[in-house]
């Protein structure tokens, strides 16, 4: 008889990852939908893992502990869904990289970030002042946030540098600076939810405020 192939895995570890996944699944459901019913406070390990019909211990063993379910949470917001790509590795990066102008390729990139509002928004109070603001592993997390955007920013100001060109006395390191203020959750929450501005219309003012500043 044949060995098995080294890369398949046999049934039973497959069945039980699959299991895992799901139990994950259920388990980042019952913790988004308490977040933003009850903040970050008073959405305890306790009452997610009721909503999700999984002991706590399970909590903590396929996510971790109240920060780690809230950065799941936001992530999958963030992305869409919870599968291991790298936001810079998703199609609309592609999209950016082949943008004809600077112009272009900044209305693509606040176009990528409003999409990832609409899915993240109502979590942004949550995580930037709410929760912030009562729990220290928390506190990094946003700090983690912050350093991840500033990469972000940092990599697209270099994008628009290197293949178009940055206005005179603007340095690259300045305009990942602009870039980086300019796409703040707060920004957005801000204009979106405390003062009433369409998505649409936010997108439209971003991506015009961010080719201004670099073009």
């Amino acid at each position: 008889m044949g060995h098995p192939s080294p890369r398949a895995a046999p049934p039973r570890d497959a069945a039980r990852a699959e299991q895992v996944r799901a139990t994950r699944q259920r388990v980042l459901g019952a913790a988004r939908d308490l977040f933003l019913r009850r903040g970050y406070t008073g959405a305890t390990i306790e009452a997610i893992a009721q909503r999700a019909a999984v002991s706590p211990q399970t909590v903590y063993n396929v996510v971790g502990g109240k920060a780690a379910l809230l950065k799941a949470v936001y992530d999958v917001a963030l992305a869409g869904d919870d599968e291991p790509v790298a936001v810079g590795d998703r199609p609309a990066f592609a999209d950016i990289a082949a943008a004809p102008d600077a112009r272009s390729a900044l209305a693509l990139y606040a176009r990528l970030g409003c999409r990832m509002y609409a899915r993240a928004g109502p979590l942004i109070t949550v995580v930037f002042i709410e929760g912030a603001a009562h729990d220290p592993d928390l506190r990094a997390f946003v700090g983690r946030i912050e350093e991840e955007r500033r990469t972000g920013t940092a990599g697209m100001a270099h994008h628009v540098a290197t293949r178009f060109g940055l206005p005179d006395g603007l340095t690259e390191a300045e305009a990942g600076d602009v870039l980086w203020t300019l796409t703040a959750p707060e920004l957005v929450d801000r204009l979106v939810r405390r003062r009433g501005w369409p998505l649409e219309r936010y997108e439209r003012w971003l991506a015009r405020t961010m080719a201004d500043a670099l073009g």
